[in-house]
């Protein structure tokens, strides 16, 4: 028998293997819905089986770009799949829940978590919710945060949701905001930074973003809060949404984020753990947009950790001047 929305394709040997296309699952391209359905085959394998044929839908060869219909029945020639280690399921990790109806779904990411599994990271929030909620028949990331990063993290429950956020994303019209604290007495009251990003590996083989003519474009607005004698805390606006923009662009003017341990100042952090601030001081406080669905008028908050407020409290609480 088919299964519905799920690939039926067991670990080891591999078969030609049928799915049935949920109405949840509807609009996505079919190259992304291979990928996210067989764990454990290579991108490369995926798009070779789709560039011979051996893929079908309805019956019918299908391109790459092409989008899934609630209904539709795929065919999957013979992959194999890894197998899952069923002896360590996904940690059910203290997840507070900030906002949740039919459609989405907010939750305040504590530090020191991946957003999902990957690079060395077995399991992330996805993983973890999935497992708290085995019943859930849709639940996707509708964006991400750093691993060190906490703060408001957006899931949709709902495949027209998903791509409802994606959109507004796209088009700007989600509006992002962040409290970060920074070395150093930043000047300005308000500073909008323009300033490409580019993805490279350096010498150690470690992933990184810098600053870079011909990069993506990528926007931040920063709005001064307050400052110490020798730290600032900042209001980041998040226009675009790179990878690492934020602690990225604030480096590239000097004033990199306490605690940083990739784009920030080792010597300085290393002092900071002995003060107290054993993390990154970078938090997602709040999402604004409308309601994918309703259209109503949505602003969520998560509280800044107790962590983040005690060394705020001790080091950043003047007036800046």
């Amino acid at each position: 028998m088919p299964t519905e929305g799920k690939a039926s394709i067991p670990p080891g040997p591999a078969a030609v293997s049928w799915i049935d296309v949920s109405e949840d699952e509807a609009g996505q391209r079919i190259d992304n819905y291979l990928l996210a359905r067989l764990k454990g085959v290579p991108k490369s394998r995926i798009y070779r089986i789709l560039r011979s044929g051996e893929v079908r839908i309805n019956s019918k060869r299908v391109a790459a770009s092409d989008r899934v219909a609630a209904g539709d029945r795929i065919r999957v020639p013979p992959v194999r799949v890894a197998a899952r280690d069923e002896a360590v399921p996904a940690p059910h990790y203290k997840l507070p829940i900030l906002y949740e109806d039919e459609a989405i779904l907010a939750i305040d990411k504590p530090a020191g978590i991946a957003v999902h599994g990957g690079s060395g990271v077995a399991h992330g929030v996805i993983e973890s919710l999935r497992s708290m909620r085995p019943e859930a028949r849709f639940l996707e990331l509708a964006h991400r945060l750093d691993r060190e990063t906490s703060g408001v993290l957006l899931l949709a429950k709902k495949r027209s949701a998903l791509t409802a956020l994606h959109e507004m994303m796209r088009t700007r019209t989600m509006d992002k905001r962040y409290l970060v604290a920074v070395a150093g007495r930043f000047r300005n009251e308000r500073q909008r930074v323009r300033a490409a990003l580019a993805k490279h590996v350096n010498r150690e083989g470690e992933k990184r973003v810098s600053v870079a003519e011909g990069g993506q474009e990528a926007e931040t607005i920063f709005r001064r809060i307050s400052r110490g004698s020798d730290a600032s805390l900042l209001e980041a606006e998040l226009v675009t949404g790179r990878t690492h923009q934020i602690r990225v662009h604030l480096a590239h003017l000097g004033h990199p984020v306490l605690g940083d341990d990739k784009y920030g100042d080792y010597e300085l952090n290393h002092a900071l753990r002995k003060n107290g601030l054993k993390r990154m001081f970078l938090h997602a406080a709040s999402l604004a947009f409308t309601h994918p669905l309703t259209g109503e008028a949505l602003r969520i908050e998560a509280p800044l950790p107790a962590e983040l407020a005690r060394f705020r409290d001790r080091h950043l609480d003047q007036a800046a001047p």
